[in-house]
């Protein structure tokens, strides 16, 4: 089976490379003609743990080739997977011109019965749309072309693609042709021998899956959000409060845990199009709106718990960051909520000193050179006036908090996504702010105890 993948982007690149990885002969096309020039030199734009490996593989076997010729590429395949980006308009909605752009090369290029799939995340409807696209351009071509169109989202997780796609939880299937659903169950069968599913249904409830999952862990993550900021108005402890409901089967320990907001390429886009679409069928989803009202406030509150720290002024403070990726085992910053805390603090006067593991080169596109970027994480500290940690990258779980409390001017850190004990950080002799607990009600309690 021959399959080509139009995008070479985060989700075609994994797609192409897990393919190929169990003997599919896979073409990616990519109309930007520098990164084709470096895939095919073995350099990948993404940071994804087990990618670059496997790309090099397979290339070298044979089984993955990069192009920008998509014409060449659309010849001669069985089946075409569209995965360009789907970008979100000025209202909220996702935007399908590169999607039906490809839909029109297959209509110009392809020659006999061709399956076109949508992998990218696009509005519920768009298959009707691909399958006009290709339709206009068969009739301007005066030839009559069998084709099915089919929807198969994407669940990855950046971080975990590679596993996610070689053992996925679900594999979701939309079409109304049997021919078609034959060749995707052909094409996964490789995925699903040790009993993973394939969930067939129409095309429109499979484009509605990728939305409505997208929105539920957003929502999942913007509730214990929002319950964490009235613990620490309370004076509950947000992390007993996780426990406590994360224990009950129904509502599970997953994404409810308490931090600075969401971010990444899916769960902002895809919830603000989900939002849209119901506007356009005159459906109001009050819940979806309150879950972006509430990320965008998150992305606020750490910033403000050091500005209050200061008692309002930052200026001429130097604050350490560590951690810019919107989450760890990838360099990815869309939406992360980085790039709000650390403009904010630069607005408010302050300098910024930064490292993250594997994101210093893409934050640089964000910040350039308003601030200054580190190689070692302690050495970032020298100086500084205190520590923000806005990624959970393994590295930062357990660090030498005897260095952290010698190079630091005071022993200050705002920890952002709850990784540290708040005893521990107390007994180390840190002034210690996380989310979803009021430290400073404790550290005061722990002085009045001790003057007592």
């Amino acid at each position: 089976m021959k399959i080509t993948i139009v995008g070479s982007g985060y989700v075609g690149l994994v797609a192409g490379a897990c393919f190929s990885e169990v003997g599919i002969d896979v073409k990616c096309v990519d109309v930007d003609l520098k990164k084709i020039d470096n895939l095919n030199k073995g350099i990948i734009p993404i940071y994804e743990p087990g990618l670059e490996e496997m790309i090099t593989r397979n290339m070298n076997k044979g089984r993955l080739q990069f192009t920008t010729n998509i014409s060449e590429a659309i010849k001669g395949s069985d089946v075409i997977f569209i995965s360009v980006g789907t970008p979100p308009d000025e209202d909220g909605s996702a935007d399908l011109k590169y999607v039906i752009q490809v839909a029109r090369d297959c209509g110009k290029y392809m020659e006999d019965y061709t399956l076109v799939v949508t992998k990218s995340t696009v509005l519920v409807g768009t298959s009707l749309k691909i399958k006009k696209a290709i339709n206009e351009e068969l009739k301007k071509r005066n030839v009559s072309i069998e084709f099915d169109v089919a929807s198969n989202p994407e669940f990855l997780k950046e971080g975990a693609a590679i596993d996610d796609f070689l053992k996925p939880d679900r594999i979701v299937v939309g079409t109304d042709s049997p021919k078609a659903e034959t060749l995707l169950r052909n094409l996964y069968k490789p995925f699903t021998l040790n009993g993973h599913p394939i969930i067939v249904m129409d095309v429109v409830s499979a484009e509605m899956t990728k939305y409505a999952a997208n929105s539920m862990l957003a929502t999942k993550i913007s509730f214990i959000n929002d319950i964490a900021n009235l613990c620490e108005i309370v004076g509950a402890d947000i992390n007993n409060v996780r426990k406590g409901i994360g224990s009950d089967g129904r509502i599970g320990t997953k994404f409810i845990y308490p931090g600075i907001g969401y971010g990444g390429s899916c769960f902002p886009k895809d919830v603000q199009a989900l939002i849209r679409t119901g506007k356009e069928f005159n459906y109001d989803l009050k819940v979806l709106q309150a879950v972006e009202a509430v990320n965008k406030n998150q992305k606020s509150v750490l910033f403000n718990k050091i500005l209050n720290y200061y008692n309002g002024d930052l200026k001429g403070k130097t604050i350490a960051i560590w951690g810019l990726s919107f989450k760890p085992q990838t360099d990815d910053m869309r939406e992360a909520p980085s790039l709000e805390i650390v403009n904010s603090l630069l607005k408010a006067g302050a300098n910024v000193k930064a490292y993250d593991p594997v994101a210093i080169n893409e934050a640089k596109h964000h910040f350039g050179n308003s601030i200054t970027y580190y190689e070692d994480q302690y050495e970032a500290l020298i100086d500084a006036d205190c520590l923000a940690v806005l990624t959970e990258w393994p590295e930062f779980k357990i660090p030498n908090f005897s260095i952290i409390n010698r190079v630091l001017n005071a022993p200050v850190l705002f920890d952002g996504r709850n990784i540290y004990d708040k005893e521990e950080m107390f007994k180390n002799g840190f002034d210690y702010f996380c989310i979803g607990i009021n430290t400073s009600q404790l550290v005061l309690k722990a002085q009045l105890s001790e003057a007592v």
